[in-house]
């Protein structure tokens, strides 16, 4: 089973055991996890489940699409590794995917 480990705006780290197919973020909201609020609840409008995935974990999603992209693009914390947890969708490897959520403060 895949595993996401979410790096929290605190400092500290958990571990989740994700099924295949659902969203970094679904994931994240199951587990009552800070920092990720989802206020659109995973239609890529608002940009409330930003997360920066790091390069050696990109391989195991889509890229962004040009949607997602215009949405990053007006978060300040943003960088190269700026992605919506709703657009990330957990395929079928059991490598564990590192995210470190966005300090929303």
């Amino acid at each position: 089973m895949p595993k996401v480990t979410y790096h929290l705006p605190d400092g500290t780290t958990r571990q989740i055991d994700v099924d295949p197919g659902e969203t970094i973020m679904n994931a994240s909201l199951r587990n009552n996890l800070p920092g990720i609020v989802a206020e659109c609840g995973g239609s890529c409008a608002c940009a409330t489940c930003h997360v920066h995935l790091p390069q050696e974990h990109a391989h195991h999603f889509a890229e962004p699409t040009d949607e997602e992209a215009d949405l990053i693009a007006y978060l300040d914390a943003a960088d190269d590794d700026s992605r919506l947890s709703c657009q990330l969708v957990i395929g079928n490897s059991d490598d564990e995917i590192h995210v470190r959520v966005a300090d929303s403060r």
